[in-house]
């Protein structure tokens, strides 16, 4: 199928995406305008500490109108490769600095409407080494032991649609039997 750009006009810029307005000839030849978000890609990191507990933080999503349990996350800053970004945002969003970092998936967010990419991956070797957070959030921190946490995805806690796919990509890592 061949999906043709005719002409692709932003329409907003803001501080985290833009808005765009694409005009696209389908497969089919008729003519649509798709709105799309572009987005400059995301991480969202899984720490996992010596104690075998999932680091998580509890946010207020304005969009969603309440307060959220989810992994914490981060938008790539211009020309920021994504293990840098993780770096960056494990120290702002939870205050310890991960001794390694490994790259366990990545996917797209919301391919429908959105360019927004996100990057996986997990941390450990955590260490206290702080760094200013974004003066918009609010963070406060949870540290939930592994199992614990896989109950919470099972029972439907979690309603962050990337904290649940990170949690499912972990899942075999973090609770497949020792070697």
């Amino acid at each position: 199928m061949t999906f043709k750009t005719i002409r692709s006009k932003t329409i907003y810029q803001g501080r985290v995406f833009d808005v765009r307005q694409d005009q696209v000839e389908l497969p089919d030849r008729r003519v649509t305008q798709l709105d799309i978000v572009d987005h400059k890609g995301a991480v969202t990191l899984i720490h996992v500490d010596e104690h075998n507990r999932i680091w998580f933080v509890r946010q207020y999503r304005h969009a969603a109108g309440e307060t959220l349990l989810e992994l914490p996350a981060g938008v790539m800053e211009e020309n920021e490769l994504p293990e840098q970004c993780a770096q960056r945002e494990v120290r702002e969003e939870i205050g310890m600095a991960a001794g390694k970092i490994q790259k366990i998936g990545e996917f797209f967010l919301a391919p429908g409407y959105s360019t927004e990419y996100m990057h996986v991956f997990l941390a450990t070797g955590l260490r206290p080494s702080p760094l200013q957070g974004d003066i918009d959030e609010f963070l406060s921190i949870d540290q939930i032991p592994v199992q614990e946490a896989f109950k919470l995805v099972d029972t439907g806690h979690f309603r962050d649609a990337k904290t649940l796919a990170v949690l499912l990509l972990a899942r075999p890592l973090l609770l497949s039997p020792p070697t």
